[in-house]
């Protein structure tokens, strides 16, 4: 199984309504690590998603990543749970331990 390692920064998903859900964060992945996770994914079920587990400091879990065309790669939700648990600040940088699940 193949792992990607990477830091990146935290963003803010300016369009979501935070009144109603909150405020939902991700980071990009990397465009080198995009191309190659779309070469062996293949299509991806709902949205074009791609299911992984990531790891971020002590934490981990299984998500999904979800190619964007504004950020041109694929991009990874980061919890508030794990943002909190791992100090994340919301303009910060997470080194992001992702496999394909």
């Amino acid at each position: 199984m193949t792992t990607y390692d990477f830091t990146a920064p935290l963003w803010r998903w300016e369009a979501k309504d935070e009144t109603k859900s909150g405020a939902w964060y991700f980071v990009s992945l990397p465009f080198d690590a995009s191309d190659e996770i779309e070469a062996v994914a293949g299509p991806g079920k709902g949205f074009g998603s791609v299911r992984v587990e990531v790891t971020i400091g002590a934490t981990t879990w299984r998500t999904s990543i979800f190619p964007s065309a504004e950020q041109k790669t694929y991009v990874l939700p980061i919890k508030k749970a794990v943002r909190v648990a791992e100090g994340l600040s919301d303009d910060g940088t997470a080194q992001v331990r992702l496999r394909l699940a």
